[in-house]
């Protein structure tokens, strides 16, 4: 596994190998989609991009919207004929898309992002890791509030006031992290479509939480 935490990051040989399994070639566009707020398909949208598969998209509005426009579904599994897709690197993660180490976090000199929802940024509960709280100096933008009413990602112009709102210009590195890594990644999707680059710190608070040293902060943003 690569990085630490609740939900570490596919090994190179695992993912090829999911992806012969689901029928995808070289040179495929893939389309990802979910049912419940983004996380699985943004999640699934950065870790294929960042083994090197050019083409991924996101079904906006996940399932729901495919349902609404009156699209058909099937039941029953699919079996597609074996792919046979090469993923670009052994390693991942060494420069398709940035990731962030827990000592990195430490040190970063730009904007920390936590997609957490509010009270858990703050430490007001913690269902899940062992300590509540946030990394000192992160700001708080949730990955829910990237999406409308409706589950479709804010459009590019109101996610670039979200953003800039809690701080986030894209005039320096920007690093997002969440409970465990996945739902960063919605607020990595939010920022490419706000046309600023984010960096994943994969191991999240999950990670950082669990190693008594790391400093911890409470209460609103500073």
């Amino acid at each position: 596994m690569s990085g630490r935490g609740r939900h570490p990051l596919p090994e190179g040989s695992v993912l090829q190998a999911a992806l012969r399994r689901w029928g995808v070639n070289r040179g495929d566009s893939v389309v990802v989609y979910d049912d419940w707020n983004r996380a699985g398909s943004s999640r699934a949208w950065w870790v294929l991009r960042a083994a090197g598969i050019a083409d991924v998209r996101i079904l906006d509005g996940g399932l729901s919207a495919w349902i609404a426009a009156g699209h058909s579904l099937m039941a029953g599994s699919e079996t597609p004929p074996a792919g046979d897709v090469e993923l670009s690197a052994t390693d991942l993660y060494s420069g398709q898309l940035p990731t962030l180490t827990a000592e990195q976090v430490s040190n970063f000199a730009g904007v920390r992002v936590d997609a957490r929802a509010p009270e858990r940024y703050r430490g007001e509960v913690e269902p899940i890791d062992p300590v509540a709280g946030h990394v000192p100096g992160a700001v708080n933008v949730p990955s829910t509030a990237t999406l409308d009413e409706h589950g479709f990602f804010r459009n590019p112009s109101e996610l670039r006031e979200f953003f800039a709102a809690a701080g986030v210009h894209g005039s320096v590195p920007v690093g997002v992290y969440c409970g465990s890594g996945v739902t960063a990644a919605v607020d990595l999707v939010a920022l490419e479509l706000a046309g600023i680059a984010g960096m994943l710190f994969p191991g999240s608070w999950s990670q950082w939480s669990s190693d008594s040293a790391n400093p911890v902060a409470t209460g609103p943003d500073a």
